[in-house]
């Protein structure tokens, strides 16, 4: 399946107990704060996605949902966004990821902000790989 630039399908998010659970399992962290990361580098499969991401906001630093699911919107854009060097990347190694992207910091940062840190984070991951 390929991707569109613009866009976050249902099939780029990492859904599912068994692959949520084998991610925390298995995966690798990395840690670029107020961000870190959780990830499986995989060899290609052509029923998935070459990238499946998930994020997730703790409760434990934002008690209410509304702040919870703003943070989650301004990363998921900041993904969209700037996703792309990281998909050529893992097309032209025949590799696939799964990350879980956690805000560990317990401020609500503006998009800008989420946007320099997911970048740096691509940037990184996109070496990896």
């Amino acid at each position: 399946m390929r991707q569109k630039e613009a866009s976050f399908t249902k099939g780029e998010r990492l859904c599912g107990v068994k692959a949520i659970s084998d991610l925390f399992s298995a995966g690798r962290a990395l840690y670029l704060p107020p961000l870190r990361i959780i990830y499986q580098i995989m060899p290609e499969d052509s029923q998935l996605e070459p990238a499946r991401v998930l994020v997730s906001v703790p409760k434990r630093n934002f008690k209410k949902a509304v702040d919870r699911n703003l943070i989650k919107r301004r990363v998921k854009e900041a993904y969209r966004k700037n996703k792309m060097p990281l998909i050529k990347s893992l097309i032209a190694s025949n590799r696939r990821i799964d990350l879980a992207i956690l805000w560990v910091d317990d401020a609500i940062q503006p998009y800008d902000i989420a946007e320099r840190y997911i970048k740096e984070m691509i940037g990184k991951l996109s070496h990896l790989v």
